[in-house]
């Protein structure tokens, strides 16, 4: 019959799907742990825990990117930030301790294009190397008129696991501990509403340079992944809690993790604004308790501990390549404003 219709007119192809698979598989495959049961393709993800841990608490942690998304889809520019995903998600789940096991994705668009799919894809499956987890499953979703041509849509999951015994809670947190700041590779995934605006005002300048590096590398920069720096971290040092610094900035993170009745004291001259950070917030006329509570102005992970832990704890961190620098301490709470940059 000539007016029969099939799935493809109506704007799925199997086949598409099909072909990112197959494209996909030796880039999953490098992110395999030993405890990885199967392969990809079946209904579910398996992986073994067995003989792992004395007395295992799952973590899990799911995420996207914000409309950095956007930003990545106007630059053309797919294979990092699948990176991103992986490290919203996956430095979640460490401020509690938790080792990331493995991650799975969801990517939905409404016209499948094999090409994108594959660079965002495999920026997922090099995130998951730079985290150590297994990329154990995802999904690929096309649906017709449900995105605009070009468009998709990402979400992660992951899932992690901490000996009961050693799991970052925050109550080891003590007035007299010493924040130290981690640096970030850049806004990271956060803030990114307020940074199209700005490049909006400013005539989207995305190769400005930025003492050598142009704006729209610096913005595209991927979200550092702190897994293997801060695991080793914890198995040498004193480490009473650590905060992920996203949605809320300096200001709304570090204190999520500090008991009641304790605050922060944060040193806003430690603070010093990396030059991405610092054109936006000339150019958007941002001020600067926006900016503290709105990106992470380079320090995107912090890590609480005694004051004479930091300098051994400064030198692991330098050994994978990160820069840290003392940017506050822990004091007692004086009545509700529990966090104070100045």
């Amino acid at each position: 019959m000539s007016d029969a219709l099939t799935y493809r007119a109506a704007g799925v192809d199997i086949d598409a799907g099909n072909a990112v698979v197959e494209r996909i598989k030796p880039l999953v495959k490098r992110t395999f742990r030993p405890e990885v049961m199967g392969g990809l393709g079946g209904f579910g993800g398996l992986f073994d825990l067995s003989g792992r841990y004395k007395e295992p608490v799952l973590v899990s942690g799911t995420d996207g990117v914000g409309t950095k998304l956007k930003l990545a889809q106007i630059l053309n520019r797919h294979d990092s930030i699948g990176i991103d995903l992986v490290g919203m998600c996956v430095n979640d789940v460490l401020v509690q301790g938790a080792e990331p096991l493995f991650f799975l994705d969801y990517f939905a668009t409404g016209k499948l294009d094999v090409d994108t799919t594959v660079a965002v894809v495999g920026g997922i499956a090099k995130g998951c190397e730079l985290a150590g987890c297994a990329l154990i499953g995802g999904e690929t979703a096309e649906m017709p008129d449900m995105y605009p041509p070009g468009e998709y849509d990402l979400a992660g999951f992951t899932v992690g696991a901490v000996e009961k015994s050693q799991m970052l809670s925050g109550e080891a947190i003590v007035a007299g501990d010493v924040i130290l700041g981690v640096a970030s590779s850049g806004p990271h995934s956060n803030g990114y509403s307020l940074v199209r605006k700005i490049l909006d005002r400013a005539g989207s300048p995305l190769d400005l340079d930025l003492g050598g590096v142009k704006l729209a590398d610096a913005l595209m920069a991927p979200t550092t992944i702190y897994v293997k720096s801060m695991l080793e971290l914890l198995k040498v040092s004193p480490v009473h809690g650590m905060a992920h610094i996203t949605g809320g900035g300096l200001k709304e993170n570090i204190i999520r993790v500090v008991p009641e009745g304790l605050g922060i004291a944060l040193d806003a001259s430690a603070i010093v604004l990396p030059p991405v950070f610092d054109w936006l917030m000339r150019e958007g006329n941002v001020a600067r308790e926006e900016m503290w509570r709105t990106f992470n102005c380079g320090i995107g992970f912090t890590v609480i501990l005694p004051r004479d832990a930091v300098a051994a704890a400064a030198a692991v961190l330098a050994r994978h390549g990160l820069a840290s620098t003392v940017i506050g301490g822990v004091v007692l709470a004086q009545g509700d404003e529990r966090v104070h940059i100045g």
